[in-house]
């Protein structure tokens, strides 16, 4: 039996950004959410989730009003912590969001 991943997000402004999110997106959310947990994050992949940049990675989120990301990083413990989470307005995600999410992402590695 592998062991299980736990996803938890990284602090109050990304609980905030989930928050924010239309309802069906933040179900959405959840059940790829229990996807990881169910399957193991190793068993994922499109449409759910993809590769990104570096260690950055994106829940691929769709909702009847759009899309929306939400950017994590694995770490220590079977852990996938989500840095950003943000409704998608362009094709292509926003280098801003790789940023900030490439900046968030150092707290997760100092933990």
């Amino acid at each position: 039996m592998s062991v299980t991943w736990i996803v938890e997000l990284l602090d109050a402004r990304v609980r905030d950004e989930l928050e924010a999110l239309p309802a069906d997106m933040k179900a959405r959310f959840r059940r790829i959410v229990e996807l990881i947990q169910g399957y193991g994050l190793e068993h994922m992949g499109e449409p759910h989730v993809k590769h990104l940049e570096g260690a950055l990675w994106e829940m691929r989120i769709t909702g009847k009003d759009g899309i929306s990301r939400a950017i994590y990083v694995t770490a220590k413990g079977r852990r996938v912590v989500v840095v950003r989470v943000f409704v998608k307005k362009t094709q292509k995600t926003p280098r801003r969001e790789i940023d900030l999410a490439l900046e968030r992402a150092k707290a997760v590695n100092e933990r």
